[in-house]
């Protein structure tokens, strides 16, 4: 299954960012999003960011993830 995280673009050099995922950063090539800024939200896949978001949407998208670990957690739990 393939993933892509949504983050937040703390540093820029050229086509390349630091990218904080959770309180994770990871590096990310942004030259898929062109006048990608800092500060962007970003979905970031395999090492690109892939997609330019909204807050709102990055944040709901984090909210999805969490409840999904959740469930996943407690499904785990439950075998």
């Amino acid at each position: 299954m393939c993933l892509a995280v949504p983050g937040i673009i703390e540093e820029l050099n050229g086509e390349w960012a630091q990218v904080r995922v959770g309180g994770v950063t990871v590096e990310a090539n942004v030259a898929l999003v062109p006048g990608a800024v800092l500060g962007d939200y970003v979905l970031v896949h395999a090492g690109y960011a892939i997609q330019r978001l909204t807050k709102e949407e990055a944040e709901e998208s984090l909210e999805l993830l969490r409840e999904f670990s959740e469930f996943q957690e407690s499904y785990d739990q439950g075998k």
